[in-house]
């Protein structure tokens, strides 16, 4: 599927670790290294943001960026205010939507194909990735995911799920394979424009997990598993982590 495009939201505002869009890794801009991971799978790239400071430096790197509202609650909803408007002034339209998460710099393209791959089921609206624990590690952070046999999502949850009984804390991954959400999204664009438009729901809300607005109002979302570990940058230690690990890829 060729026609697809890729819209990064970037803020500059973030309450552990303001302005990491423009964070430096190894002479080279977040922002610039999410946008150049992404374009080796895609031709289209969009970076949407509210910062002058992020639209200069995706426009010295020769990016493509929108300025978009500063009142976004969600970077669905910036997303999609770029769509609309990268739509309307190229006069072009898409298939669908990727929301490429702009602290991600070590995403690799078998994440994006895959993503992609679940819209070759005719029925898919929404999709998103999620990635198997491996046996022994830590359950103690991250969003788990439960789906059915047809790859759509029952539940995302911050709490471990499923709940493993009369067993051990430390034994469940010798038990059962748990499932990670790795927040990338994939939506056909009158999708992505009815969720956006949707108000937030009760689970929303008590997990601060926007995607259970789609499933509270009875949708589904296509999941597809991705073996690639990648490292979503929140704090100080994760930056250093991520150079860490581009140092030693060169």
């Amino acid at each position: 599927m060729n026609n697809v495009i890729g819209i990064i939201p970037a803020r500059y505002g973030s309450t552990r670790l303001e302005g990491k869009p423009l964070v430096d890794l190894k002479g080279k801009t977040m922002i610039q290294r999410v946008y150049e991971q992404t374009s080796k799978s895609l031709k289209n790239v969009l970076v949407a943001t509210d910062d002058k400071r992020i639209e200069k430096v995706v426009k010295d790197f020769g990016g493509n960026v929108v300025m978009t509202s500063s009142g976004h609650s969600t970077g669905t909803n910036r997303c999609l205010e770029a769509y609309q408007i990268y739509t309307k002034q190229n006069n072009i339209n898409f298939d669908v939507v990727l929301n490429i998460q702009g602290d991600e710099p070590l995403l690799v393209s078998d994440q994006i194909t895959s993503l992609i791959s679940c819209f070759e089921i005719p029925d898919t609206k929404m999709a998103t990735l999620v990635i198997p624990t491996k046996v022994g590690e830590d359950l103690d952070s991250g969003v788990f995911v439960t789906f059915d046999k047809n790859m759509d999502a029952l539940y995302f949850s911050r709490s471990i799920i499923p709940f493993v009984r009369d067993k051990n804390l430390k034994n469940w991954t010798n038990i059962n394979t748990f499932y990670k959400h790795v927040g990338m999204y994939g939506f056909k664009p009158k999708t992505l424009e009815e969720f956006a438009n949707l108000e937030e729901t009760s689970l929303e809300k008590s997990e601060k997990l926007e995607q259970l607005r789609w499933l509270e109002n009875g949708n589904k979302i296509k999941v597809a598993i991705t073996l690639h570990q990648s490292i979503p940058v929140d704090t100080a230690e994760d930056v250093e982590k991520v150079r860490k690990l581009l140092l030693d890829k060169e």
